[in-house]
């Protein structure tokens, strides 16, 4: 089993680039048995596809207008999504519909794709995440672990290791 966790984001745009701080603190944070790549999607859009391509199950975080109060923390399987990115689900709405559609003209199989999304605060420009959402950081680092360990991966703390 291949497993890849994508963040995407504009870190440029305060809390568009929540999906991409979500995964550097996990790459800093915690280890993976087994391996999972912990994959810093940024806005790469389509350039993204090679790694569609290459593992059976993928897990993306990102800003997402979930037309919920900000901090609203949701995940969303594959289907899910296909009928959400229609009404400019992702915030940035670069990349991630366009993946899943080049996905489906490519007839790639995946065994899960997963989204776990959270509604931004500000997307105004600025490098930080906005107070409300940096608050909110952990929490969005829980669900991406609980839906790991779904997937049967063991996240260890390396911060609690002996």
């Amino acid at each position: 089993m291949s497993i890849g966790l994508i963040g995407l984001g504009n870190i440029l745009l305060k809390d568009e680039g929540v999906g991409v701080h979500a995964i550097n603190k996990i790459r800093k944070e915690y280890s993976f048995t087994p391996h999972v790549e912990i994959i810093d999607g940024g806005t790469l859009g389509l350039d993204l596809l090679p790694y569609f391509e290459k593992y059976s199950k993928i897990l993306i975080v990102d800003a997402a207008n979930l037309n919920e109060s900000p901090g609203t923390i949701k995940v969303f399987n594959i289907n899910e999504l296909s009928k959400l990115i229609c009404k400019k689900f992702s915030v940035h709405h670069i990349g991630l519909p366009d993946i899943i559609t080049a996905c489906k003209l490519l007839n790639l199989h995946h065994e899960e794709i997963k989204l776990i999304g959270i509604q931004p605060y500000s997307i105004e420009s600025g490098l930080e995440l906005s107070p409300l959402i940096s608050n909110k950081i952990n929490l969005l680092i829980d669900h991406i672990i609980q839906q790991l360990d779904n997937w049967g991966i063991r996240c260890v703390s390396l911060y609690h290791q002996k």
